[in-house]
């Protein structure tokens, strides 16, 4: 099957390698189209998250190495610098992969909702491009309606698990009364805005939102009556921050160890937690370093996403049903694209026939010949012709005991012809 997926993910990178292997919003046209350029890769989604890069391709079957060695030359790195850490799938899995995916059951946080929308955003992207045609579309359209029907038919996401909830939930560990605290989000996308809103829900007593477009940090600071800064403030705000929670899509740190040494100090060293869930990171993994911070990754956070995610297991094992039998329709559509260009070669070749027959036939109206003279020869002919080849094949295979294609002719006439010559 042309279809092959290639990628790391939070299960085979730890961060320092995931976020060397990122793709952000303005490279991610230029690599599909760079990626597509390769020899044998026809179509290609980018998918590429906090805790997960993946190349979806249409492609050759040995394509694969090829893939492999795009990826790493892309991001300057030798594929020895990654293989380790890198996964590959074709045909089935490939299907199941990103069918899985789509549905929250390959996440860091079984059954969070946000990639479902990372998935649409990456093929939306991929599309806009060029770079999806009809293979590649029809898996993401049928993953998307996959990932739909877990939710509306499992309780996969009804328990509030998310990397953003964690995040909180160890906030509350630490701060055990929350309204006391000011609580700065940096960014202002999904994961910041669900951070945000736990934080509401547990009572927190101020939040300031910095983003480095301002207009979108209003936007979110008017739904949770919150205060809204740029990027290039920070610096101004960071000692007010008891808890500090990152997630943007920037190339390099937001925060360096400098600006928050210079914060501690006008905290008269009060502790900070800080959470960057971040890929690449927003702070500097040296701030982990000062006394007074209590800084988590993405990663850190597994050990409290665990204890939300028993109720979760048994909604995953029948979204697993579901998604088996998707894969299967998916493979079934797929092998149906064999038939199409035999279908209409044979009924181009029918029509061609035709054709020629019934020329004939205007040809003896015209040259007085009775009409019932003309049809008779057109029924005759007709039907000869469109015979001729098949009774040929089928005279043959009963002669060279080719029972298999006499049995398959059987079934694709349906003549209800049970001996086809096997003793």
């Amino acid at each position: 099957m042309p279809l092959l997926a290639i990628g790391l993910n939070h299960t085979t990178a730890p961060v320092s390698i995931r976020e060397r292997i990122t793709f952000g919003p303005d490279i991610v046209v230029a690599a599909l189209r760079s990626l597509t350029e390769l020899p044998g890769v026809h179509e290609a989604v980018i998918l590429s998250t906090c805790n997960r890069t993946e190349l979806y391709c249409h492609a050759s079957d040995d394509s694969i190495e090829l893939t492999r060695e795009w990826l790493a030359g892309f991001h300057g790195l030798a594929v020895e610098d990654i293989a380790p850490y890198l996964y590959a799938y074709e045909g089935r899995r490939v299907i199941d992969h990103l069918l899985s995916v789509a549905s929250g059951l390959d996440s860091l946080v079984l059954g969070e909702p946000q990639i479902l929308g990372q998935v649409k955003s990456a093929f939306q992207t991929a599309s806009d491009a060029g770079r999806c045609g009809k293979m590649l579309t029809r898996l993401f359209q049928h993953a998307f309606s996959t990932a739909k029907r877990v939710r509306t038919d499992t309780a996969i996401g009804d328990s509030p698990v998310s990397v953003a909830f964690a995040a909180v939930s160890l906030a509350r560990q630490i701060f055990s009364d929350l309204s006391q605290q000011t609580a700065m989000l940096i960014g202002a996308g999904e994961t910041i805005e669900l951070a945000a809103r736990h934080l509401v829900q547990n009572g927190i007593g101020r939040i300031i939102v910095a983003n480095r477009t301002i207009a979108r940090a209003q936007e979110l600071a008017e739904q949770f009556d919150a205060y809204a800064i740029s990027l290039t403030e920070i610096p101004s705000h960071l000692a007010d921050a008891d808890i500090v929670i990152a997630s943007t899509a920037s190339p390099v740190p937001i925060l360096g160890k400098g600006t928050v040494e210079s914060a501690l100090k006008r905290r008269r060293h009060q502790p900070i937690f800080m959470v960057d869930i971040a890929v690449p990171r927003d702070i500097e993994a040296e701030v982990a370093d000062l006394e007074d911070v209590y800084l988590y990754t993405v990663d850190d956070l597994d050990e409290v996403i665990q204890g939300n995610l028993r109720s979760r297991q048994e909604a995953a094992e029948q979204a697993k049903e579901i998604i088996q039998f998707q894969v299967d329709d998916f493979i079934a559509w797929m092998r149906s694209l064999d038939a199409v260009g035999l279908i209409q070669d044979y009924r181009r070749q029918a029509c061609e026939i035709r054709d020629e027959v019934l020329a004939k036939a205007l040809r003896m109206v015209e040259s007085g010949k009775p009409p019932e003279e003309a049809l008779n020869f057109l029924a005759q002919a007709l039907t000869n012709k469109l015979l001729h080849t098949p009774s040929t094949q089928l005279r043959e295979a009963g002669s060279t005991g080719r029972h298999e294609l006499l049995e398959a002719a059987n079934a694709l006439f349906q003549l209800g012809h049970g001996d086809t010559g096997k003793h």
